[in-house]
């Protein structure tokens, strides 16, 4: 379970955006993890340490975070912080998923923007945001090179990571037997199997669904890419190498990755095919009818709101890590020997649009919003992943947990390059082909045999290389 952060006296932070701002041209030393792989020299000029004064930004957030309130505390303590300078913040009013490389230099855009690494950094090329200067980031010392290099280009940075994406478990701990120390804990380690391999999961899955036909354990929406090419991942498969050139879908054994979603698909039903899980899971799981279902951190507040609405205690709602794989990728079998699932993995966090007229003040705002407090009160609330190690360490649980995993390199973050936007179609499109492959006729199964697999990949594969470098 998450440990949750207490609630904060909003108006009582320290102005942490101030820190580090004025005079961020002196040499601050940099902790050995910000400055193990990151070298960023290269800072936009409009950045000169003088904040605008009277001015009213412009942020644009999640819609998750304006929905839970979060978004509003955020902005209200802000300009509590903020009023002498005569520094406003408010909502953009934007759609979250505003495209700034379009309407930024019409006007139509927000000063600060809240998304996914992969999002903002395709507005790198034709200098839609600015580069920061990374010696006025408070955060700088406390988040890890591995979420500074999702924002690292040219020579410079782009964005401060504020959130690490990466699926977890969600499950009903209510759900797993009274004797499951006897019968599901086959090392004895006091977990029980199903929450630890993937193989369990799926013997575990297909007892629930003979002893009760409206029952589910693990369901999942298997087309969606974000989560199922960690699949291939694990086996050896990867999206780029060294370059877009270079596409490994097929790479190494990722066509048994590749069979293990045809095999969990076999203990759901057709709704994996599509979207339909992805929608109703937090409803399902609410009410039982799903064991187990794949998310992010950051939605942990949609599922409590559905346990309350069906009157589900919330303590049993359990999160953990995703299970490891069976080395042979057979998931009927004993699997004695586990690897790690590595994961598809994302940092959410702040950028600066270049058409802002008071970048001073952006970066004041980007350095208050991933400061220490803010980052633990966006976990009260969201039970978001904090980048930052003092603030993950500090809410525990969970957290702590997706930190080791991006530190163990489980956790794959998605290219920050614009290519990444060919890969999600061709690679959804055939992972919805596996999954709808146990609900077809015997004879017309497509997915028998491992060449297959290989076969799928290779012309998905293909299709990305297409679309990036023929198709253009």
């Amino acid at each position: 379970m998450l440990k949750r952060a207490a609630a904060i006296g909003l108006h009582a932070i320290l102005i942490i955006g101030l820190i580090g701002f004025f005079g961020f041209r002196g040499n601050i030393s940099r902790s050995e993890a910000a400055e193990s792989s990151i070298a960023a020299s290269a800072y936009s000029p409009r950045f000169t340490g003088e904040l605008e004064h009277g001015v009213t930004i412009r942020v644009l957030e999640n819609d998750t975070a304006i929905q839970q309130g979060y978004f509003e505390e955020l902005i209200d303590a802000f300009n509590a912080a903020y009023a002498e300078q005569g520094i406003k913040a408010v909502d953009a009013n934007m759609d979250q998923y505003l495209d700034l490389e379009n309407d930024g230099p019409y006007g139509y855009g927000p000063d600060v923007l809240y998304q996914a690494n992969d999002v903002l950094m395709k507005y790198v090329d034709g200098n839609h945001i600015l580069a920061l200067p990374p010696d006025a980031l408070e955060a700088w010392e406390q988040i890890p090179a591995s979420a500074w290099e999702a924002y690292q280009a040219q020579g410079g940075i782009y964005g401060v990571p504020v959130n690490i994406q990466a699926p977890v478990l969600y499950y009903r701990s209510d759900m797993i037997p009274d004797n499951w120390r006897d019968e599901w804990d086959g090392d004895k380690n006091g977990v029980p199997d199903m929450l630890e391999s993937w193989g369990a999961m799926y013997r575990f899955s297909r007892g629930i669904r003979e002893g009760n036909p409206a029952a589910y354990g693990y369901m999942k929406s298997l087309w969606d890419p974000y989560f199922a090419l960690g699949y291939l991942f694990s086996y050896g498969g990867y999206i780029f190498g060294e370059d877009t050139y270079d596409i490994g879908l097929s790479a190494g054994d990722a066509a048994i990755g590749a069979g293990v979603i045809r095999q969990l698909a076999s203990v759901m039903n057709e709704d994996c095919i599509d979207d339909t899980v992805t929608k109703n899971g937090y409803a399902k799981l609410a009410s039982g009818e799903y064991f187990a279902v794949m998310t992010t951190p950051d939605v942990y507040t949609l599922f409590t709101k559905e346990f309350n609405l069906a009157g589900t205690p919330v303590d049993n709602l359990g999160v953990a890590a995703v299970p490891a794989l069976p080395a042979d990728g057979d998931l009927s079998g004993p699997g004695a020997e586990l690897i790690p699932f590595k994961v598809m993995g994302g940092v959410n966090g702040y950028a600066v649009s270049s058409y802002t007229k008071a970048p001073n003040a952006c970066l004041a705002f980007v350095n208050f919003a991933s400061g220490y407090d803010m980052m633990l009160r966006r976990n009260a609330l969201l039970g978001i992943v904090p980048a930052r190690a003092d603030a993950a360490s500090e809410a525990g649980g969970l957290s702590e947990m997706v930190n080791k995993k991006l530190a163990d390199n489980e956790i794959v973050i998605m290219p920050s390059v614009r290519a990444l936007a060919q890969v999600w179609t061709p690679a959804g499109t055939l992972f919805s082909d596996i999954a709808k492959d146990p609900y077809r006729p015997q004879g017309e199964m497509k997915y028998t045999e491992a060449a297959a697999f290989q076969e799928g990949l290779e012309k998905a594969g293909q299709q990305i290389y297409d679309a990036i470098h023929t198709l253009q």
